[in-house]
């Protein structure tokens, strides 16, 4: 159903086109969010998961 009402709006070319680059963006985000979390402050990020949110508790 999404496909036929993509094809009217779009073109079957262009839907083709998403389709066959659909797998490299994935692998590009998933590199994108490695390094965007390697290369800034990673407990910001760690602090949203809940179990290692724990193992980091601040001593006061």
């Amino acid at each position: 159903m999404v496909t036929k009402i993509l094809n009217k709006v779009v073109g079957t070319k262009y839907v083709a086109v998403v389709r066959a680059w659909v797998p490299n963006m994935v692998a590009w985000g998933t590199v994108g969010g490695v390094a965007l979390v390697h290369f800034t402050d990673w407990r910001l990020f760690l602090d949203y998961v809940p179990y290692v949110k724990g193992k980091f508790v601040k001593d006061e």
